[in-house]
């Protein structure tokens, strides 16, 4: 009779700070505002921001740990979304609704005040500020994005199923987010897209 011996993942220790320096990562990408073209509504102050800062201009970061693929393993990472403004919008990143769409994810913050923008196909829309200590579970089905609403580097931890994948452009086909986080003054509010042009149930499948 043949034993056959099945290969286990060693478990791995992660040290996180509230930097978002993650070490025992495995990989690490950038986003740059470059690479942000269509994001904000006021494309005029973000091409004013590019001219000004150059295409290399850092808007956020992400640093993973992923010990495999398949399922029930887990994806684990910073997300680190420097502080800026284009008009009254706060700096964001691109956002995504899970590529398996019924994936659920957490973001813990660690630094930074925060919001995460979060919307369903069907229309439900919720905005939920984080602040160091304060997490938010993001059920499957929900399209997420992280805004930094403070003045310095907004920093999540997250955890998926590694393999829920990413879908980004479900936001970008539909013209953005149904809303906006922008500033009241004081400090954040949500408003209507008006460049919105809804979400189609089969790129949310």
């Amino acid at each position: 009779m043949t034993h056959h011996t099945q290969i286990v993942d060693e478990p791995t220790l992660l040290e996180i700070a509230a930097s978002g320096a993650l070490e025992g990562s495995t990989r690490r990408y950038e986003k740059h505002i470059g690479e942000m073209a269509g994001v904000y509504l006021d494309d005029a102050a973000w091409r004013a921001t590019l001219a000004e800062n150059g295409a290399d201009h850092l808007v956020y970061s992400v640093n993973e740990q992923k010990y495999q693929e398949g399922p029930g393993a887990l994806t684990i990472g910073t997300s680190t979304l420097l502080p800026g403004r284009y008009g009254s919008e706060f700096a964001v990143t691109r956002g995504h609704l899970h590529q398996i769409s019924d994936r659920a994810e957490l973001y813990y913050c660690l630094s930074g005040k925060g919001v995460m923008l979060l919307e369903t196909a069907d229309g439900d829309c919720s905005a939920v500020e984080l602040t160091p200590g304060k997490a938010v579970n993001v059920p499957g089905q929900w399209i997420h994005r992280s805004v930094n609403v403070g003045d310095e580097p907004f920093v999540t931890l997250f955890c998926y199923a590694a393999d829920a994948g990413q879908n980004y452009g479900i936001i970008g086909d539909a013209g953005g987010m149904k809303h906006l986080v922008v500033s009241d003054g004081d400090g954040w509010t949500t408003i209507p897209n008006p460049r919105h042009r809804g979400y189609t149930r089969e790129a949310a499948a």
